[in-house]
């Protein structure tokens, strides 16, 4: 059984980190730059990067509407990092002219562990996902400071100094983390959202 079509936003962030872990959880993945691309696929993956910047240029490539109205449509997305900030309703420091495609009930904060500096790795249990916790990479991420009905909480921080912060949730075909996990070899984040999609499609 061949694989979905899963695409990568591609306009900016670890685009290729997350091409090589879906391809390796069993998808067909392909950078996505253009509306027409879009189309084409059965699940997209919003990458970490920056969030304002990729708020900039999905405007500038002509994506901010049709991943509207695809998220509308049920399309499965998982948002990591960056990907979360831009799947979230309300973005707490986040700039005026920042805009995402407002898809998962929840308030995030932007850079709330800090800056780059204080950038950590912590394990993390994630609800659904057998094999213990994850090894979770954050760079300069955000963290869930609400989540409204509907929205499943996957995965909080559970020691040192974040301990209890939300940074993994679901809402229908939506996922998101704070954290990396095309950054560490562990595919089953991804394995996961494959299954989602396939499920979805």
């Amino acid at each position: 059984m061949s694989g979905p079509t899963i695409g990568v936003l591609a306009l900016q962030g670890d685009v290729r980190e997350h091409v090589a872990a879906l391809t390796g959880a069993g998808a067909d993945a392909r950078p996505v730059r253009r509306p027409e691309e879009l189309d084409a696929v059965h699940g997209l993956v919003i990458p970490g990067g920056e969030s304002t910047t990729i708020s900039k240029l999905a405007d500038i490539f002509e994506l901010r509407e049709p991943i509207d109205k695809r998220i509308a449509g049920g399309l499965p997305v998982y948002g990591s990092c960056a990907g979360m900030i831009m799947l979230a309703r309300e973005v707490l420091d986040g700039r005026p002219d920042q805009r995402g495609f407002d898809g998962i009930e929840m308030t995030v904060r932007r850079n709330a562990f800090g800056r780059q500096v204080d950038s950590f790795e912590a394990p993390v249990a994630v609800d659904g996902v057998e094999g213990g916790p994850f090894h979770a990479v954050f760079i300069r991420a955000p963290w869930v400071e609400r989540v409204g009905d509907g929205v499943e909480v996957l995965g909080t921080v559970t020691e040192g100094p974040a301990a209890g912060r939300i940074v993994a949730v679901r809402q229908g075909n939506l996922l998101a983390t704070s954290f990396h996990p095309e950054l560490t070899g562990d595919l089953r984040l991804h394995r996961y959202f494959v299954e989602l999609v396939r499920a979805a499609s």
